[in-house]
């Protein structure tokens, strides 16, 4: 009986812990992003995380867009941001040691990365 308790514990205590490290994607992250006309742009993302749901905003220039289709897996986060008429799908992965996000945005697969945002 004691095995079984302390079995479940340790199972209970890892989970928690993987849950709990990629909490750390919640919050606001900041980039530039190059166009394709080679200008760089700023460009912000609000991410929340429930479970493997991501949800959250991206917000630049042009207005603040709502994001959807979002997906945590381990490290890997995948997404759908909806700017004005398109649908962008976005691929990046999470570095917790370096606090930032590797991002390929759309088609064309464009990188940048994001660093989180200081609130003041």
């Amino acid at each position: 009986m004691k095995r079984k308790i302390l079995i479940t514990a340790a199972l209970l205590l890892t989970f928690g812990a993987a849950f709990a490290w990629f909490a750390g994607v919640d919050g606001k992250w900041n980039a530039m992003l190059k166009g394709p006309d080679g200008n760089e742009f700023p460009i912000s993302y609000t991410f929340k995380t429930a479970d493997t749901t991501l949800t959250g905003s991206v917000t630049s220039s042009i207005g603040t867009f709502a994001i959807s289709d979002g997906k945590v897996k381990g490290d890997s986060i995948w997404f759908v941001a909806h700017i004005n008429t398109m649908a962008i799908k976005n691929k990046g992965r999470y570095y917790a040691d370096g606090d930032s996000i590797s991002l390929r945005v759309g088609m064309r697969a464009t990188h940048t990365n994001l660093k989180r945002a200081i609130e003041k």
